[in-house]
C-alpha cells in the first residue's frame, strides 16, 4: 500500500512538472506568434465569404497547414479543410475545429480592415461580414496549428484540424457545416477521440473563459409557415380571406405555446419569428403570407411536444379565419452538448492556463452551434472565449450577427494558449 501511495504521488508531480514544462514552451511560442494571428484575423475579417462559399479562405488555410509541413485534406463537406499533425509518439487523436463561414451583415464599424465585400443572399444583395468572430476563430487555429507543429515531439499522439465551413447553415436546397463533415467522415481515418472547439464571446471581458457541463447550447430548428387566403381590393377586406390577419393570430398563439404550456422551470425554451413576407402594395390584401422563424430548445422531450403543438395549432388557428395554413420544421442542430467525464478532466486545464478566477461556469444560453453534431459521434468539449475590452460594459458590447459587431485581438493568444494546451493534455492523459 504504501509503495502505491508513493507511486502515485510521484506519478501526480511528474504530471504537474510535464505540464509545467509544456505551458512554458506554449507560452512562448504563443507570444511569439501574437500578431500574426491578429494580422490572419484581419485579413480574414476583410475578405468573408458566405457559408459553402468560402474557397478564399479556404485556400489561405491550406496554404498555412502546408507551410506547416501538415498532411492536408481539402473540399471537405464543400470548402473545409482538414490538417493532420501526427506527434513522433504513439497515442491517441484529439480534434480541434473552427468554423470559418460569414454572415449576409452590412458591416458599419470604422476599422482600417472593414469589410467591403457584398454578395446575394436568398437573392438580396447585402453585405457580408464576419458579424459572429468565426475570422477569429480561424485565426487563432491556425495560431494553435503553428504551435503544435513546432512542439511536435512532445506530441503523444496526431491532432486533426478541422475547419469546417457553412456552421451558420447551408443555402436553401444544399448540405453543408459540421453534419455533411461528419458524414463525410471527418471524424474517421484516424479516427477520433475527443474533440474540442471554441467560440468568442463579445460580451465578455478578454482574459476570461465560460463552460458548462452537459448541454451548454441549445437545439435549433428553424420553420416556414405558409398561409393561403383570397386576395381582394384593400377598401373591400369583407370580400377576402386575409392571410396576414390569420398570421398575426399564428404568431401569438405560437407564443402561447412557450407561456402557457411549456415546462419552463425544467429547461428554457424560445420560439422566434424572424421573417413575415406579404403582400406587394398598400391597397392590394395579398392571397399569401409567410412566416419563417425558429425553435430553440435545451430538452428533447420539450422539443418533440413544441414541434406536435406547432402543426396541430397552426392549421387550425388558419382555419378559425376561414384560411389555409401549413408548416415544415427542420430536423436542425442538436443540442451542443459537454461530455460531463471530458468536461471534468480537462477543467484544470482551462483553470492552469487561464488563471482559476478567470475560468467561470454558466448557465446554458439559447444559442445553437452544429458543432453539435461532433459531440453527438464523440467526446466533445465546447467553450467561450472573452473578446470584450475591459473599458466597455456587458451592456454597451454589439452584439453577435450586428452590424456593430466587434472584438478586442487582445484575448485570442489566450484562445491559442488553451486549445494547445488541450491538446497536448488530452493526449497525454
Amino acid at each position: 500500500m504504501k509503495k502505491t501511495i508513493i507511486l502515485s504521488l510521484m506519478l501526480c508531480i511528474t504530471g504537474i512538472a510535464f505540464g509545467q514544462k509544456n505551458d512554458n514552451k506554449i507560452k512562448m511560442l504563443s507570444d511569439e506568434i501574437e500578431e500574426k494571428v491578429i494580422e490572419w484575423r484581419r485579413h480574414i475579417h476583410q475578405n468573408p465569404e458566405l457559408s459553402n462559399r468560402e474557397f478564399k479562405t479556404a485556400k489561405y488555410i491550406e496554404t498555412h497547414l502546408r507551410d506547416l509541413g501538415m498532411s492536408v485534406q481539402t473540399g471537405v463537406a464543400k470548402t473545409g479543410v482538414v490538417g493532420i499533425l501526427k506527434g513522433e509518439k504513439p497515442g491517441k487523436v484529439v480534434a480541434l475545429r473552427a468554423d470559418i463561414d460569414a454572415l449576409p451583415v452590412t458591416e458599419r464599424n470604422d476599422l482600417p480592415f472593414k469589410s467591403n465585400i457584398t454578395s446575394t443572399y436568398n437573392g438580396k444583395e447585402t453585405g457580408v461580414m464576419h458579424a459572429c468572430g468565426h475570422d477569429s476563430h480561424v485565426a487563432i487555429l491556425m495560431g494553435v496549428a503553428e504551435v503544435l507543429s513546432q512542439m511536435k515531439s512532445d506530441l503523444q499522439g496526431t491532432v486533426k484540424f478541422i475547419f469546417q465551413p457553412a456552421e451558420e447553415g447551408a443555402p436553401k436546397g444544399e448540405e453543408g457545416g459540421a453534419e455533411l463533415m461528419v458524414k463525410e467522415g471527418v471524424l474517421k481515418n484516424p479516427d477520433v477521440d475527443a474533440i474540442f472547439g471554441l467560440h468568442i464571446a463579445a460580451g465578455l471581458d478578454a482574459g476570461k473563459i465560460t463552460y458548462k457541463p452537459g448541454g451548454i447550447m441549445a437545439a435549433s430548428q428553424s420553420y416556414q409557415i405558409d398561409v393561403k387566403g383570397k386576395q381582394a381590393h384593400g377598401s373591400r377586406p369583407w370580400a377576402s380571406v386575409d392571410p396576414i390577419m390569420a398570421s398575426t393570430q399564428i404568431i401569438s398563439g405560437l407564443q402561447t405555446i412557450i407561456s402557457r404550456e411549456s415546462e419552463l422551470t425544467k429547461e428554457g425554451a424560445v420560439i422566434t419569428v424572424g421573417m413575415i413576407n406579404a403582400g406587394i402594395r398598400s391597397n392590394i390584401i395579398p392571397e399569401k403570407a409567410t412566416i419563417v422563424g425558429t425553435i430553440r430548445t435545451l430538452d428533447y422531450g420539450m422539443q418533440d411536444f413544441i414541434n406536435k403543438r406547432m402543426k396541430e395549432m397552426v392549421p387550425d388557428i388558419a382555419k378559425a379565419y376561414r384560411a389555409e395554413a401549413t408548416i415544415e420544421i427542420e430536423k436542425g442542430y442538436p443540442i451542443t452538448f459537454n461530455h460531463i467525464g471530458l468536461t471534468s478532466q480537462m477543467l484544470p486545464t482551462l483553470e492552469r492556463i487561464a488563471s482559476k478566477e478567470n475560468v467561470i461556469e454558466v448557465d446554458a444560453i439559447t444559442g445553437a452551434e452544429d458543432f453539435s453534431f461532433f459531440q453527438q459521434k464523440v467526446p466533445g468539449l465546447y467553450f467561450f472565449l472573452g473578446g470584450k475590452a475591459l473599458d466597455v460594459k456587458p451592456e454597451d458590447a454589439a452584439g453577435h450577427h450586428t452590424p456593430d459587431f466587434l472584438l478586442d485581438e487582445s484575448g485570442f493568444v489566450l484562445g491559442v494558449k488553451t486549445l494547445s494546451a488541450l491538446a497536448i493534455d488530452y493526449l497525454d492523459n
